[in-house]
């Protein structure tokens, strides 16, 4: 694991990368790591998410900024910006029921095949995927998802880099982490080894390539 400026993290990332984003409406997205995509100004990526926040929050940002292309996501309901630019055209929103697309991701962690789900069936959501038979029951394969880079957020961090999450972070970035091929981690306090308690590390170091570096404070 490697400690790194937020702005040199972004510029890991290339131009039509596909990029897995922790967060839940913004908690647990990590906001320097979005702040330098932003101000580096890297295009066309796909993003795997469970939501894009608001304007001007978390993803939103990026969103705002128009630097998505595609968005693999449960749901936009609460940004504007985003059903404005899918109507327009801008960019392709490929929804997806939220429990599936974590077991998708999970999926791509663990190197699994794929999910079988009842959920969607009969819908849209259905369209062109294979249908399977298990036990007299029908089920929808959906596919793995896994991407270039996993960009998470904790609560703290350790110098080694194992992780701790807090509440509502624990849901999307822990399996982000195990799905894709370089993870770059930014968390909000850094503190020595030993200070997490073992049962509260999530994510450990061996998962970690990158780790973003606390911001200096003066005075």
């Amino acid at each position: 694991m490697k400690t790194i400026q937020p702005s040199n993290a972004a510029n890991l990332i290339s131009d039509g990368a596909t990029l897995l984003i922790g967060g839940f409406m913004g908690a647990g997205t990590p906001p320097r790591l979005i702040d330098a995509l932003v101000k580096l100004g890297r295009r066309d990526l796909t993003v795997i998410a469970n939501d894009t926040a608001r304007p001007g929050v978390g993803i939103g940002k990026l969103i705002d900024a128009k630097l998505v292309s595609r968005i693999v996501t449960s749901h936009i309901g609460t940004n504007p910006e985003t059903q404005r630019q899918m109507i327009a055209g801008e960019v392709r929103v490929d929804l997806v029921p939220q429990g599936t697309l974590v077991e998708r991701i999970r999926a791509g962690g663990f190197g699994l095949g794929g999910v079988l789900t009842q959920t969607g069936l009969g819908t849209l959501a259905a369209q062109g995927k294979q249908v399977v038979e298990v036990d007299g029951k029908t089920f929808l394969l959906e596919l793995p998802l896994k991407a270039d880079f996993a960009l998470i957020n904790a609560r703290r961090a350790d110098y080694l880099g194992n992780l701790e999450y807090a509440l509502t972070s624990r849901n999307f970035n822990p399996i982000m982490a195990m799905a894709a091929g370089t993870v770059i981690a930014e968390a909000e306090d850094m503190v020595p080894v030993g200070v997490i308690p073992p049962d509260a590390v999530m994510t450990p170091h061996v998962l970690i390539q990158y780790l973003v570096c606390k911001e200096s404070a003066n005075g």
